[in-house]
């Protein structure tokens, strides 16, 4: 039915009224906001009229946390068939790096960027029908309650039909030794470890949810990522064995298995967890061995490995059954080939 004016503005009034009674009067929504904080002033060109009708009408994917794995997301989605009907809006911390995430967007209009401040504030009602959620827990006190929030506040559940995609990570698990661990092994005590346990309890609430959880192994691009902080940023050496074992996936590739979750929907992913990773681990010392090839890392040394020896190695994933489910694979099939490349 048509909606004279009126009608719209009360129902506006009243969601946007309802909505924000519902996220001022959540305990912990102001740790999200904290993290998602727009600066006092911002660019009046940032939020053209066009802008910002998609941001509270059809802006129907919601990236949270644009740095390099949510701005690899963003590009990917916007380059994909399968999401070319689609608006893609970014959430970010704060509005000092707009400029430059929206250089690499070559002005799409499909892209809205903004902060959580302005998307309260412009509120219609409107929630996403898709959410990735790959903010890191930094700047939040409560990182669950903030993921459980956005969850419940920014996402339209899987009744509709969409996705809320959680990044996690890999850490996360309790095998250390050498053991294999895949989707289904066991995670560490959050009570004995607090840090990576506000990561596990993160992931309680997305399924809990009916969001999905993406286990991701240590990301990396040719600047970031261990090596360049074991090369660059460790002269008396790093801590560890040589041959403890390292999982590994670029952020693009990261980007891409996001991406996949959302392509296979809810029906595939509700309530279910991921293990995400190149498949092909390696050691520190290999990590190292690999970068030295490239010729971004030629001039630096191989670092002093501190052990000790008898030290715990680590964790091989196994994410074949992930892979399978969100029918994805690794571009980079392993951190050796892509610094190869790098030569």
């Amino acid at each position: 039915r048509m909606l004279s004016r009126f009608e719209r503005f009360s129902r506006f009034k009243r969601i946007r009224t309802t909505m924000t009674t519902s996220f001022s009067n959540s305990p912990y929504f102001h740790y999200l906001l904290h993290f998602l904080l727009l600066s006092p002033t911002i660019s009046t060109w940032a939020f053209s009229t066009a802008s910002k009708a998609a941001l509270t009408a059809t802006s129907d994917i919601a990236v949270i946390g644009v740095g390099v794995l949510g701005t690899s997301l963003c590009r990917q989605l916007l380059d994909d068939e399968a999401f070319s009907s689609r608006i893609v809006t970014g959430i970010t911390k704060s509005s000092c790096r707009h400029d430059d995430i929206r250089s690499q967007f070559s002005k799409d209009d499909r892209f809205v960027l903004t902060t959580m401040e302005e998307l309260i504030s412009q509120y219609s009602g409107h929630t996403f029908k898709d959410v990735v959620f790959c903010a890191p827990p930094s700047g939040f006190e409560n990182y669950a309650q903030a993921v459980k929030d956005a969850a419940a506040q920014l996402w339209s559940g899987p009744s509709d039909g969409g996705t809320f995609v959680f990044t996690s990570s890999g850490g996360v698990y309790e095998g250390i030794d050498g053991e294999i661990v895949n989707e289904e092994s066991a995670t560490i005590d959050p009570e004995e470890n607090p840090r990576q346990g506000r990561i596990v309890y993160a992931e309680k609430e997305v399924i809990e949810s009916g969001g999905c959880v993406l286990r991701l192994a240590g990301l990396y691009t040719l600047e970031r990522g261990a090596h360049n902080y074991w090369l660059e940023k460790c002269p008396d050496g790093v801590a560890g064995r040589e041959d403890g074992i390292v999982n590994l996936l670029h952020y693009d590739d990261a980007a891409s298995a996001c991406a996949a979750a959302l392509r296979v929907g809810a029906a595939v992913t509700a309530r279910k967890t991921f293990l995400i990773s190149d498949g092909n681990p390696t050691t520190r010392k290999g990590i190292c061995e690999s970068a030295l090839q490239s010729k971004r890392y030629s001039d630096f040394s191989m670092p002093t490995f501190l052990g000790p020896a008898h030290g715990l190695k680590g964790k091989v994933y196994d994410g074949t059954k992930s892979n399978e489910i969100l029918n994805w694979k690794a571009t980079y099939i392993s951190f050796d080939e892509f610094m190869s490349s790098m030569s």
